[in-house]
């Protein structure tokens, strides 16, 4: 199974400059879990946002640069369809960005893990529209802003129909 994970604001912002552009310690938890033990595919920018690879997940990184150099237990390719290629065919396998990877992969995904930011951000990324034709919401659990949230949000899952 495919499944974008993704956090976007009320305007479907991702970004600006490769950063996050709220803190949501809840969020960070809910992706380590969702994501740990698994393939996760991203754009070349998303891999270099992060400081080092993530613990314990296979990153699958997709770049035009044939010379790309990423650390052991990273792989480099091409396109979105070999990166799905070069993961396990009976595991879900996760998209974790960017923006047009997610542009790139909604339309071949099975599920949407999405954080909902009831916010709107000056952004430079954004998520694709959810086409809710397409699209069914199946579970969705709000979360208040507080001392450690900057804003509030929705866990939101979505199914593909």
């Amino acid at each position: 199974m495919i499944t974008i994970i993704a956090a976007a604001g009320e305007n479907n912002e991702l970004g600006k400059d490769n950063k996050i552009i709220w803190h949501l310690p809840d969020d960070f938890k809910r992706f380590k879990t969702i994501t740990s033990g698994h393939h996760i595919i991203m754009g070349r920018k998303t891999f270099e946002s992060f400081p080092k690879p993530l613990p314990n997940r296979t990153h699958v990184i997709i770049t035009r640069n044939k010379n790309y150099s990423v650390p052991d237990g990273c792989f480099v390719v091409d396109s979105i369809e070999n990166a799905i290629a070069i993961c396990p065919k009976n595991e879900t396998i996760f998209i974790i960005g960017g923006g047009d990877i997610y542009k790139q992969s909604i339309n071949i995904a099975h599920c949407i893990e999405l954080t909902r930011v009831h916010n709107t951000f000056d952004a430079d990324a954004f998520f694709p529209t959810i086409d809710l034709t397409k699209w069914k919401l199946v579970s969705s659990e709000f979360h208040n802003k507080d001392e450690k949230h900057s804003c509030s949000f929705d866990f939101e899952t979505y199914r593909i129909i």
